[in-house]
């Protein structure tokens, strides 16, 4: 089945697309990604989404007007993928959407939002579309994330040891493989380093190019001990997080009432991403950390985190055949790809819901919808392949 995964994260700065022709072969996943392109969203469209992010807030009228906007740039990175890398003809297409609000309260998930209508995408494209991921598992009474969870699972398997995927994004979740997986969010990831970046250089700039401030300051350790006291690094998976929490309106009493110089700032921000997410995958004594997402492109939060981590080894999805950059797209062209299947896509032992389920809801395109067979046995592995055109 040639399927376009599409994923835009809490970074909200583009929206990835991934082509992956995908096979089920007696209980494995064969996936060969054909290509990865990236769609920067217009800077209106990105400003008046970051507008209505948390802690801002926003009428139903902007929030209709978001949910088109961003479901027409969807479809025409659906369109561009399938025309680039399907030579004009696909199967599906898998769409996360834009996350704007996950509602998680005294540690329960209930309810979530991700804008991106799907009509847009099977209008254009003529493809039917699988959509809206999040709420099945949190109707379930699991979190609804992280949900590439039964990914990670499945290609991580037979790997020795206990290997841990972590995807640092705007917001930092992994997976702990092993007899007994979980997966949670450990914290932020990009979110508190781009609003640093953008405190410091009074909005010209919004991350942290290749790390570079970070790595011209120092740390320091008594705003780093303040901002480790947030509560929600001590409460016990499963667990998730977002921009509710970790955004701007959130650090700035921090700032207000520390005379840390603007220099050192973004470094003791990264300093804590790094210490957050090796602090959360400590106890389950992992063997390796195989990291993607954004983050990955930091050097200086590499360098951190590698030293937090001691003597396990902390490498990239890259280094395992699985671009960093591809691997949330191509996670999710999977879940689209069981969800047709009738597979249930998520792992009622990461998530904590009480079964596993059926992903998403299904937008028909302009064909008959005609799904495939449920398969008889249960998925054991997943493998992938890319085929790297530069």
């Amino acid at each position: 089945m040639r399927v376009v995964g599409l994923m835009s994260g809490t970074s909200h700065d583009a929206i990835d697309a991934v082509a992956a022709d995908i096979a089920l072969r007696d209980t494995t996943l064969h996936v060969d990604i054909l290509g990865l392109l990236s769609r920067p969203y217009p800077d209106r469209l990105r400003a008046e989404l970051i507008a209505a992010m948390p802690p801002g807030t926003v009428d139903m009228a902007a929030v209709c007007k978001l949910d088109t906007a961003i479901g027409q740039e969807f479809a025409a990175a659906a369109q561009a993928a399938v025309r680039e890398f399907f030579s004009g003809t696909a199967d599906l297409v898998a769409s996360h959407g834009q996350t704007v609000f996950h509602w998680v309260a005294d540690g329960k998930a209930y309810g979530t939002l991700q804008l991106g209508q799907p009509a847009w995408i099977a209008e254009l494209t003529g493809l039917p579309v699988v959509s809206d991921f999040r709420a099945r598992d949190i109707a379930a009474g699991g979190q609804g994330a992280p949900l590439v969870a039964l990914f990670d699972l499945l290609w991580l398997a037979g790997r020795p040891g206990r290997p841990v995927a972590l995807n640092i994004g705007g917001i930092a979740n992994a997976t702990i493989t092993g007899p007994a997986p979980v997966a949670f969010d450990t914290g932020p990831g990009n979110a508190l380093i781009d609003a640093t970046v953008a405190f410091v250089t009074n909005g010209a700039e919004h991350f942290d190019r290749d790390g570079r401030r970070a790595a011209r300051g120092k740390i320091d350790e008594a705003l780093l001990k303040t901002l480790l006291a947030e509560p929600y690094y001590r409460a016990v998976p499963p667990k998730t997080t977002g921009k509710e929490l970790f955004n701007w309106e959130y650090l700035e009493p921090m700032f207000k009432n520390t005379p840390t110089p603007t220099g050192d700032i973004v470094t003791t921000v990264t300093a804590l991403t790094a210490r957050t997410i090796a602090d959360a995958l400590a106890p389950f004594e992992p063997t390796e950390v195989i990291a993607s997402g954004g983050g990955t492109r930091n050097p200086t939060l590499l360098g951190m985190l590698r030293d937090h981590c001691g003597p396990v080894p902390v490498r990239t999805s890259d280094q395992l055949g699985l671009p960093s950059a591809a691997k949330e797209a191509a996670a999710f062209a999977v879940l689209g790809f069981l969800t047709a299947h009738g597979i249930p896509g998520s792992h009622l032992a990461c998530t904590g819901a009480t079964r596993a389920t059926v992903l998403g809801s299904i937008t028909p395109g302009a064909s008959r919808l005609e799904l495939p067979p449920v398969p008889s046995a249960p998925l054991r592995q997943l493998r992938v392949v890319h085929h790297d055109r530069g």
